[in-house]
């Protein structure tokens, strides 16, 4: 009896979310951000001088500082899907392919592709960034799936993804991380970095410079699925958080044969999985008096996509957030950077930049 108990409660632990509030409480303020120009499904966002780049499927585009509402210029077209993006203090770029490695445009190692690591292909790219003009750090989501197929990753409860250090002169490169569940945002942090493992919802910080070191965790428990890491002006950093866990996801993930069954017989859109845009279809799951009464889509409903941006502190614990709720019109945060005295978000949910001011100076308190 005490087992089967057990078993009962820890399945019902198992499906349990944290809920949205103190530092995280809800708001409108993606909904009421100004429209930047843009491409369709917006990316990856990198700050390259003065202007802003970011990455439209295997296209690069250029926002300029001196002319921000003319619409972006096209800057490049690449060999496959832009999956990260990373710019080098002297102007580089660094590529992350789907299926195909990291690209190297501009400075000294201009054409560089990198498609394997220590005799792995680098098959999955979701996160790059620069230390300086000779050392790369790289994310690799999995290496099973490419970063396009990121919700069957996580359905298949995936944790084969690494964080590997690369010596731009030598290609050597070197695994700082390994057996991570889809490790999808990467920052320097002063001697270390900060990893976002998206499937674990939280935050881990790395010592390159030890083998195989433990990773310490630095912020858990997120109510949604953490991915690209940015840092931010006066310290901290800026985190995008994709999209939401919900009980019924994490329900789902317990039903192993289930959730195998639906991968293979249910058409992708349909599956109960989370999404950068949710509602387009009365067939997706989740509809019904649940999420909509009178036909009006309520803003507290439980739901498969979300618009979450968050403020990070110089511990990388939460102080603000920029919210676009169930009802919202800038789901899919995937990336965000500071730009111009704004904070500008990619909402690859509904194909949109928007732009917010920035705080005026870094922010001293914390949750905890």
């Amino acid at each position: 009896m005490s087992g089967l108990l057990g078993h009962l409660w820890s399945r019902r632990q198992a499906a349990t979310v944290p809920s949205m509030d103190g530092v995280l409480r809800p708001n409108d303020a993606l909904d009421r951000a100004r429209t930047l120009p843009a491409a369709p499904e917006p990316d990856n966002l990198v700050p390259l001088g003065p202007d802003l780049v970011f990455s439209s499927g295997a296209d690069l585009f250029r926002l300029t500082a001196a002319s921000p509402h003319e619409g972006p210029t096209h800057v490049r077209h690449l060999e496959a899907a832009v999956t990260a993006l990373a710019a080098s203090p002297g102007g580089a770029l660094a590529a992350g392919l789907d299926g195909r490695g990291v690209r190297i445009i501009g400075g000294p190692h201009d054409g560089t592709l990198l498609d394997g690591f220590g005799g792995r292909a680098v098959r999955c790219p979701t996160a790059a960034a620069f230390l300086d003009e000779d050392v790369l750090y790289v994310c690799l989501g999995s290496t099973h799936n490419g970063a396009g197929d990121w919700q069957r990753d996580l359905m298949e409860m995936r944790a084969t993804g690494s964080v590997w250090r690369i010596d731009l002169r030598s290609k050597a490169a070197r695994c700082v991380a390994d057996g991570l569940a889809f490790p999808n945002g990467v920052l320097i942090d002063g001697r270390k970095i900060a990893v976002s493992e998206s499937w674990s919802h939280r935050i881990l910080r790395l010592d390159p410079d030890a083998a195989r070191a433990r990773p310490e965790v630095v912020l858990d428990d997120l109510p949604g699925y953490p991915g690209r890491l940015a840092p931010a002006a006066g310290g901290g950093a800026w985190l995008a958080i994709f999209a939401p866990r919900s009980q019924l996801i994490e329900f789902v993930l317990r039903e192993r044969a289930y959730c195998a069954r639906m991968l293979r017989e249910i058409p992708r859109q349909m599956w109960i999985a989370p999404t950068l845009r949710s509602g387009a279809s009365f067939k997706e799951p989740m509809q019904g008096g649940a999420v909509k009464v009178h036909g009006i889509f309520k803003p507290w409903a439980p739901t498969r996509s979300y618009g979450l941006a968050v403020r990070l502190d110089a511990e990388l614990a939460p102080v603000a957030s920029f919210h676009s709720r169930a009802d919202g019109r800038r789901h899919g945060i995937v990336s965000v950077c500071e730009w111009g005295g704004e904070i500008v978000c990619a909402s690859r949910g509904d194909g949109v930049l928007c732009a917010l001011p920035a705080p005026s100076s870094s922010p001293q308190g914390k949750a905890r």
